[in-house]
């Protein structure tokens, strides 16, 4: 029988969520800025994330696989582990961190980050039960709350290679998420999230067309974000505006917690018009909304204007427009998962989201470094365009029954 999660369990695993968040982001900025410092391209640093989104696709799917037929707690607990055999294998001399090492490491880090938010994410639909409205809010609230820590998590990152230096700053995170993974054995409950019945391998592969058509949707949504914002954006403001590695890691520390604060507003803000819950119309209203977005800031670049306030203000609109998109996203593919076997359908689709953030990390390097920002931010826009016409197939209004698969 379906187990559901009481909410000790539950803030137990948000908790841990949290603090693999935390060490994920600073861990993001530390090797953007660390390795840009030692002379790499920003292909090259594009390249050390290569690994981390390719393996977070693999881990997506067999994870939501492996989550059924082991439960919740036992990803959890794996991936904060491997991301501490992660994190300990930066603590070696500067001449062995090879771009090959490196990637490496980073793909035990993109296996253990993608454990770790299918676990978490796949709670949210265990915890909340029957009511669509407290299901969106506790997506929002938890998607954005991570959001928010992983800003910090920049910002911490960013700061703490300036006060102590790489290794220190590493050492530290690796202690700290170790004692986290030892409260995890000792509390969570081991057969939180198990499936009623033994998922078979081919289970892997949604048979949902919606959860299909919304998983290609997120894909083209967080290639439009990474395609100037992982690699491009960072390395752009370093040696095109001169901005310390402190302050791109501030600036994009504020973004990321302003758009976590967003995602965790979107009940509120998609609930004006009467209409608590999103549908398809939803996604494509706000789809279209993200499109020109990308496009004005690399015309507004083009212009004798300011670019520093240019990127500003452009970074903001397009973190609000973003993060609601990502919101009623979010939502969407909880509620179209059936509640037993919930981390197979969640699995999957979070698969899709780390396509699009490998599809737009390696794009991000390369078209930097061949065609400069304003090919990154038109790139984007294009990949918006493919997420409406996307979601203009999802099912709206009373087209749409929550937690029912389709054949």
């Amino acid at each position: 029988m379906l187990r559901h999660l009481g909410m000790r369990q539950y803030a137990l695993i948000t908790g841990s969520y949290w603090a693999f968040t935390l060490t994920d982001g600073a861990l993001r900025m530390l090797v953007v800025l660390y390795f840009h410092q030692l002379g790499y391209s920003p292909l090259d640093i594009a390249l050390l994330f290569l690994f981390y989104e390719f393996f977070g696709v693999v881990t997506n799917l067999l994870g939501g696989w492996i989550a059924a037929r082991v439960g919740l707690a036992a990803t959890l607990i794996a991936g904060l582990l491997l991301q501490v055999i992660a994190l300990a294998m930066l603590l070696v001399d500067e001449q062995m961190l090879t771009v090959a090492y490196v990637m490496v490491a980073q793909a035990l880090s993109g296996i253990a980050k993608d454990l770790n938010k299918l676990s978490a994410k796949s709670s949210v639909k265990l915890m909340a039960g029957e009511s669509q409205g407290r299901l969106y809010r506790w997506v929002a609230w938890l998607t954005g709350s991570k959001n928010a820590l992983k800003g910090m998590g920049f910002f911490a990152g960013s700061a703490s290679l300036a006060l102590v230096g790489f290794g220190t700053s590493i050492a530290l995170m690796a202690l700290a998420l170790l004692g986290v993974a030892v409260a995890a054995v000792a509390l969570l409950d081991r057969d939180m999230g198990k499936a009623s019945f033994k998922p078979k391998f081919s289970n892997l592969w949604s048979k949902s067309a919606k959860i299909n058509k919304l998983s290609a949707a997120r894909l083209f949504l967080f290639g439009s974000r990474d395609v100037w914002f992982v690699v491009a954006l960072p390395v752009f403001l370093q040696t095109q505006l001169g901005w310390s590695g402190v302050s791109v890691g501030a600036f994009l520390a504020a973004w990321i917690m302003g758009y976590g604060a967003v995602q965790a507003m979107a009940p509120t803000i998609t609930g004006v018009a009467n209409k608590p819950t999103p549908d398809g119309s939803t996604a494509v209203i706000w789809g279209l909304a993200l499109v020109a977005v990308p496009v004005g800031i690399a015309i507004a670049l083009m212009q004798p204007l300011n670019p520093d306030l240019v990127l500003m203000i452009g970074l903001g609109i397009f973190g609000f427009v973003f993060a609601m998109n990502s919101a009623v996203h979010s939502y969407l593919i909880v509620s179209y998962a059936d509640a037993d076997g919930v981390s197979l359908d969640i699995g999957f689709y979070y698969m899709a989201n780390a396509a699009g953030r490998l599809l737009g990390t390696v794009s991000s390097g390369w078209m930097y470094q061949t065609h400069g920002l304003a090919a990154c931010l038109l790139t984007s826009s294009a990949f918006v365009v493919c997420v409406v016409l996307v979601s203009a197939c999802l099912p709206r209004g009373n087209q749409f029954v929550p937690g029912k698969t389709d054949q």
